[in-house]
């Protein structure tokens, strides 16, 4: 089974800071099928914080460069 124990912040992939984790059930299945991190005030904060930090600048970004990162 798959844990999806990092959560990706500001390019980096970061562990979470708390240790609980809680089953991710496939519908078809009704089985779990992956844990994932529940994440804390601090890294919902860690979160917000560079997505503050980043928008300005990329908000100045053209839509082809932004469609770029698609790619």
């Amino acid at each position: 089974m798959q844990t999806l124990d990092k959560f990706y912040i500001n390019g980096e992939w970061i562990a979470a800071k708390n240790a609980r984790v809680i089953d991710v059930i496939n519908p078809a299945t009704e089985s779990a099928c992956a844990q994932l991190s529940l994440g804390t005030a601090e890294d919902v904060d860690n979160a917000v914080r560079a997505a503050q930090n980043a928008f300005e600048s990329f908000s100045q970004t053209s839509r082809q460069d932004r469609l770029a990162l698609l790619d």
